[in-house]
């Protein structure tokens, strides 16, 4: 069975009411619904309107004469005149008449059962015109009455009769049209794909400031200077300076990109055009470069104002990359916004503002000068901020007394303002489902643990499977409790949690920016400390240790290829990551290193792996009994929180750590008593460029 745990942080949204710009109007020339008249809402008023127009057609298509008629030959309608039978003889199409007797008589029918005589008093037969003169003269004599087909109808017979139908088709398609382009919002059948999709706000449904945004001081004051050209452009363009064009905003997902734009407008007090990347391109090629002119056509309209583009990387990738020509609706549409961009005016106050967490597949020609003048790099909150967007989230809940901001911040290192928002809703969720009236530390710490390590799953293990988790968890923690530079151990449990079903957690003692080689070299000790303790213990091996191997393989990778930390290799960076042809600037995959390098890399590699396995397989067999002690505690309670585990090994708890301790007053979830299961098992991922092991997180 596989034990292994991807630990991370889901990223949330920030949506925001608004009102569509593009909803038809009538100053848009559109019909206001309502305005509608009858005929459009009732449709039972087109259905009388056909049904009368099929009668008056039936009714024009000629005499219904033929009715029931019994169809015989000439010389049965030349007997019958003989017989003087024939009350009426009517013409109801060329050479075809019809005969209305006196008197009855039977004619021979086939039918399917065969042939029977049937009476009628209507025969219809064709008659040639050797016999018609015969049997008109017959019918006449006989006081009969004999009626022709008319070959002079009324001129207006005529002319409704033929241009009935045109006019039918054409009324049809143009209902069909009209009731389109009013569905779809814009002119003609596809209107819709055509026309502007940014959605429009106007300066005073602005309801976000710089207020509003937490935890990001130094962002907030680059932009400041945005919001003054908006303000007062005049005052810099009178010395000759350019309103910049275009600010590009950089950063992880979940950081307030789209926020920190709609801030920008509501501080300056200006209307606000938010439109996402993709929204550009649609079924028909050329549309997206369409929606582009027409986009900055009304921005400049609407001048000063900002255009917010969402994940600009939709749109804005470089050229040339892929599959796609010069023909790629996609580089149309980029080529627009580049050709746009190019088209402001020095007094035209229309600032575009783009968001994106992939700067480095940008197209060098929209990133340059003269467009997107600036770029702003949106990091995640630092303790401060952490703490800031907690309490922004958490002003219009219940909290109790003994909840630590503070604490809180520096137990969240790498969340971003997504997750913090997360967790605040995660645990007043948890307080609901517990009965709470006002929201604990206790609950804050659970919403955290299953935002970081998943929902804790209901099942059963067996004894020599929750041993052989014991022992792995145990090895973790004391390879990481007996080593210089490491991170202090914050919680161990083997109670499955996610995909994992045990989780040894370490809490940074600060936010580091730069790694040493030997916290780095630990560190892969340490991932390796629970594999070590298997080997130790059992002289056996699980597949408990595939997420640990992982991350130990690819961290001594980036020791060597990346940050130079290889004796052997030297301070060289060797790009071994691939990245996907669409995803990048080249139309090929190439490492750029030859194959006797990647041989000695590999063996690097290896050797720096053997190193950390043969220091965790020592320092646990010189701490055997301690090694012992602690899993046997892991069995009995399941879960130990850094108290008593710095109190159970006889360690001095950092001071760094004393004020960190749990003490939430209330026990730690375990087995015994299990959190009531709402969502299924949640498979938690990390960033892209988070590193798993700086988390401090080991799963078996």
């Amino acid at each position: 069975m596989h034990r292994f745990q991807n630990v991370g942080n889901q990223s949330r949204g920030v949506f925001l009411r608004s009102q569509n710009h593009n909803d038809p109007s009538p100053e848009d020339g559109e019909i206001d619904p309502s305005e509608k008249s009858a005929w459009s809402q009732r449709p039972w008023v087109w259905f009388l309107i056909m049904l009368m127009i099929v009668v008056v057609m039936v009714q024009m298509a000629g005499p219904g004469a033929i009715g029931n008629s019994r169809e015989v030959p000439a010389s049965e309608l030349l007997k019958q005149a003989s017989r003087s039978n024939i009350q009426k003889l009517e013409e109801v199409e060329l050479d075809v008449f019809v005969a209305t007797l006196k008197a009855p008589i039977e004619v021979e029918v086939i039918e399917f059962t065969g042939k029977s005589l049937v009476e009628t008093k209507s025969l219809r037969s064709n008659i040639p015109p050797a016999l018609k003169e015969n049997i008109f003269l017959v019918i006449t004599a006989a006081q009969g009455e004999v009626v022709f087909l008319s070959t002079s109808a009324p001129a207006w017979q005529v002319i409704v009769g033929g241009l009935l139908p045109i006019i039918i088709l054409v009324g049809f398609f143009w209902w069909m049209s009209n009731r389109v382009r009013r569905q779809m919002g814009g002119p003609g059948i596809f209107g819709k794909f055509a026309s502007n999709q940014a959605k429009r706000f106007e300066k005073d449904e602005h309801s976000v400031s710089f207020e509003d945004v937490a935890g990001l001081k130094n962002v907030k004051k680059e932009l400041s200077e945005i919001v003054e050209f908006l303000r007062e452009p005049e005052r810099f363009t009178k010395l000759g300076a350019k309103i910049p064009k275009g600010v590009l905003l950089v950063g992880p997902p979940g950081t307030g990109k789209t926020l920190l734009a709609r801030a920008v407008a509501g501080e300056a007090e200006v209307p606000f055009f938010s439109i996402s990347g993709s929204e550009f391109i649609e079924l028909f090629v050329g549309v997206g470069a369409s929606r582009v002119r027409e986009l900055f056509e009304e921005a400049k309209r609407s001048a000063p104002c900002i255009i917010f583009i969402d994940e600009i990387d939709a749109v804005g990738r470089s050229r040339g990359a892929g599959l796609g020509g010069g023909h790629d609706e996609r580089e149309q549409t980029l080529n627009q916004i580049l050709s746009e961009m190019d088209g402001f005016e020095s007094n035209q106050a229309v600032i575009v503002l783009a968001a994106t967490n992939r700067p480095d597949v940008l197209d060098a020609a929209l990133v340059r000068p003269g467009r997107f003048d600036r770029q702003v790099v949106v990091e995640r909150p630092q303790k401060d901020g952490r703490r800031a967007i907690l309490k922004v989230h958490s002003k219009d809940m219940p909290l109790d007394k003994n909840v630590d901001m503070e604490l809180l911040a520096r137990g969240t290192i790498g969340f971003s303002g997504a997750d913090l928002e997360n967790l605040a809703n995660e645990a007043a969720l948890m307080a609901a489902r517990r009965g709470h009236n006002t929201i604990t530390q206790g609950d804050f710490d659970r919403a955290k643990d299953k935002i970081q390590l998943g929902t804790l799953r209901d099942e059963a293990m067996s004894d020599r499977e929750k041993e052989l988790t014991a022992y792995h968890e145990a090895g973790h923690a004391l390879v990481a409790l007996l080593q210089p530079e490491t991170d202090p151990v914050h919680s161990v449990t083997i109670v499955p949690r996610g995909r994992a079903l045990g989780v040894t957690q370490q809490l940074p003692r600060e936010e580091i920016h730069n790694y040493s080689r030997t916290y780095l070299r630990n560190r892969i000790a340490i991932l390796l400390g629970g594999r070590a303790a298997e080997d130790l213990v059992f002289q056996e091996f699980t597949t408990g240790a595939q997420n640990d191997l992982e991350q130990a393989t690819n961290l001594a990778e980036r020791m060597i290829c990346q940050w130079g930390m290889s004796e052997k290799m030297g301070p060289v960076s060797f790009k071994r990551s691939e990245e996907h042809v669409f995803l990048g600037r080249e139309l090929g995959d190439s490492s750029g290193i030859s194959e006797h390098t990647a041989m000695l890399i590999d063996e690097e590699i290896r050797a720096m792996l053997d190193d950390g396995y043969q220091r965790a397989m020592k320092i646990l067999g010189e701490s055997r009994e301690q090694l012992e002690l602690l899993t046997r505690e892991l069995l009995e309670k399941e879960v130990l929180n850094d108290r008593e585990i710095y109190d159970l090994m006889g360690i001095a708890v950092p001071p760094e750590l004393a004020e960190m301790i749990q003490d939430s007053g209330e026990p730690p979830a375990s087995r015994t008593a299990p959190e009531k299961k709402v969502d299924a098992a949640e498979d938690p991922k990390l960033p892209k460029e988070m590193d798993p092991g700086m988390l401090g997180l080991e799963g078996s």
